[in-house]
């Protein structure tokens, strides 16, 4: 049961989608441009590095959200397993996130849910996963790449700690630890999916943090914008 009140917590708050919801105040539907993603990334390409940044803190914050709510719950009564009801809570709220039943299942991809979650777990993957996006990152320009490799450290940081008794839980909690970990990781390669294709292929899109990344999308959310409000 305190697996599901996790789920569920974490599903509320990944529905708060910050990306349509700056969008609609600026008149738009974020997901009719760009990548049609409700992401950072798109947002940040579409709307300019402001907008992004919001998008972003949002997105990360709804999952911290999620994870503290589940610890205020759960860690005086279930301190043995209370690792593994973060990550639930933390899964909820990706979930939510990129398969918001509002918006009819289109979400984002859940790379800004992912780095709350890394923040809120545990301090031990915070210097590691900056250090692995930022430098994919700046020395790519892929997020996508970034992201997906992020996800693979991320699984096998959370065995590695995990079976040096960091999280301080029983084998089983600890194997069902690591089968929400995987099914994350799955989940960002799926909806990565399109992404892995081009960056096989060598189409796949740079984002940089200046003006140099705007494709138009920009400027035809703008006149969309003006249009609607005369």
């Amino acid at each position: 049961m305190e697996r599901i009140i996790c789920l569920a917590v974490g599903y509320l708050f990944g529905l708060f989608q910050t990306a349509y919801i700056y969008g609609k105040l600026q008149g738009i539907d974020i997901r009719n441009y760009g990548s049609h993603n409700a992401g950072t990334t798109n947002t940040l390409r579409v709307l300019g590095l402001k907008a992004g940044v919001l998008v972003l803190a949002g997105d990360i914050l709804k999952c911290i959200l999620a994870i503290v709510v589940a610890g205020l719950l759960f860690g005086g009564s279930h301190p043995d397993m209370i690792y593994l009801l973060k990550i639930y809570a933390a899964a909820g709220a990706i979930l939510g996130h990129n398969f918001p039943f509002y918006l009819h299942f289109k979400g984002g991809k859940g790379i800004a849910a992912t780095a709350g979650m890394i923040l809120a777990f545990h301090p031990y993957f915070i210097p590691v996963a900056v250090v692995v996006f930022f430098g994919i990152f700046f020395t790519t320009h892929y997020v996508s790449l970034g992201s997906l490799v992020l996800y693979i450290v991320f699984m096998a940081e959370m065995v590695i700690l995990g079976q040096n008794g960091v999280f301080h839980m029983a084998q089983p909690y600890l194997n069902e630890l690591y089968a929400v970990s995987a099914a994350l990781t799955v989940m960002a390669f799926y909806k990565h999916r399109e992404n892995i294709v081009r960056l096989l292929h060598g189409t796949e899109r740079k984002t940089y943090l200046t003006h140099r990344d705007n494709d138009g999308a920009g400027e035809s959310a703008g006149r969309e914008k003006r249009e609607k409000h005369g």
